[in-house]
């Protein structure tokens, strides 16, 4: 799931991977691949509604809830690396065994309520059956 800001100030991406093609302990959680903030709002208030938006989007959470990876020799140094996501209650749960990347998780119970992104559009594949829907 894309989402993306006009005039082009915000990205977010939400993937659900396969169990069998994932490479983590997180496997079956919705995956955030993607964020960036380029002066949109507050990224804490940016993640809260793509998460909602997910949620509209894909219906109820999977029990392990929303995984995001944060790679820190890639981003600004700062004392917690993630900052916007832990703000947004996201929390520190282990590093990848490959990259050593930081894994944010967010639960379903902590999670906003389904809402639906501005001008969105109806999801066009069902993951289930991988079929078109009409």
């Amino acid at each position: 799931m894309l989402l993306a800001g006009a005039p082009a100030k915000a990205l977010w991406v939400t993937s659900w991977p396969f169990i069998e093609y994932t490479k983590h302990e997180w496997a079956g959680a919705w995956v955030n691949s993607l964020f960036r903030n380029e002066g949109a709002g507050l990224s804490s208030e940016l993640i809260l509604e793509a998460v909602a938006a997910t949620r509209a989007v894909w219906g109820d959470p999977p029990e392990l809830g929303m995984i995001t990876f944060v790679d820190p020799r890639k981003v600004r140094k700062k004392r917690d690396f993630g900052r916007c996501y832990r703000r947004a209650g996201f929390k520190e749960v282990g590093k990848t065994k490959d990259l050593g990347l930081i894994a944010l998780q967010l639960l379903p119970e902590d999670m906003p309520p389904a809402e639906l992104a501005i001008n969105s559009t109806l999801q066009l594949f069902d993951r289930d059956t991988q079929t078109c829907r009409t």
